[in-house]
């Protein structure tokens, strides 16, 4: 069998054995938890096993284990070393696009508190009173899809404890919005904490106001959601484009040229692989580059 039949079987074996001790375990773990017990020792350490496997080892550990299955195959300890140097810059990616998710969730919860706020506000309410009911009493965020303790409250931590601190006791409401807004993707609260001012100040109509931001809010998100859908074609290209050396090694193994061999375990090989490495990272790296700056203009 050649090495390409050999690494189609071995990641086909891998994956298959993941999906099914995956389920093994989630269903063992429903089992343990069904009534509500305490896990014993050994079902405790079985269930985070699980949880690792299920979460963290999807992503980042998969680049160790395919330079493990590359290292077999090209009997060299090579692949081993860069599988394992991937690693810790898979999990830097797995945790930007984890941000950028919480990030967009708290935008989406923001732009639904600020509808709640305005619909207490116009049902009677005083701002303070309506501000404690939608942030801090157990409100569904709409289309957010989460409590008040979560969405664009999640992580605030005591930023989040201020707002309804200032907002029960006669405090600084705007200055504490401002604090809150420090969180990635809940700068939308810097437009309520002005609403709120000039409202204060002003008299002008606090419902009026957060429905207007509301608008612009929602709109500014669905411009950024159409963005990144009209470059997604530009991110896929790249990736797919990073992916065909790969693809040429496979056809070269398939062909009987060896390269494996060539590339792990000869001078030049050595020296292709390096430069050539070198320049993929490169390529990948400004691709991506020019896509995320579209995305911030």
């Amino acid at each position: 069998m050649s090495a390409a039949g050999v690494a189609a079987a071995v990641c086909a074996g891998s994956a298959a054995w993941l999906m099914v001790g995956r389920a093994h375990g989630l269903r063992r773990a429903r089992t343990v938890l069904a009534d509500g017990g305490e896990l014993a020792p050994g079902d405790a350490a079985w269930r985070r096993a699980v949880a690792f496997a299920g979460g963290r080892m999807r992503h980042e550990w998969w680049a160790l284990a395919g330079g493990a299955v590359v290292a077999l195959l090209g009997e060299s300890v090579v692949p081993l070393v860069l599988g394992a140097a991937g690693v810790p810059l898979l999990r830097r990616v797995r945790r930007a696009r984890d941000a950028r998710l919480e990030g967009e969730r708290r935008d989406t919860a923001v732009i639904a508190l600020c509808g709640a706020l305005a619909g207490e506000v116009r049902a009677g309410r005083q701002p303070g009173e309506a501000l404690r009911t939608a942030a801090g009493g157990g409100l569904g965020l709409g289309d957010a899809g989460v409590g008040a303790d979560s969405g664009a409250w999640a992580g605030l931590g005591e930023a989040r404890a201020g707002v309804l601190a200032a907002a029960r006791f006669g405090g600084d409401v705007p200055r504490a919005l401002e604090e809150a807004a420090r969180e990635p993707g809940a700068q939308g609260l810097l437009g309520l904490a002005a609403c709120w001012r000039v409202a204060v100040d002003r008299g002008a109509g606090l419902a009026a106001g957060l429905e207007r931001l509301e608008g612009a809010l929602r709109a500014e998100r669905d411009q950024r959601a159409d963005l990144r859908a009209q470059l997604a074609g530009a991110r896929s290209t790249a990736v797919m484009l990073a992916g065909l050396p790969v693809l040429g090694l496979l056809m070269g193994s398939a062909l009987g040229a060896a390269p494996l061999r060539v590339l792990l375990h000869t001078g030049a090989g050595l020296g292709c692989l390096a430069v050539g490495g070198v320049l993929e990272g490169v390529g990948v790296w400004w691709a991506l580059r020019i896509v995320r700056g579209a995305e911030e203009r």
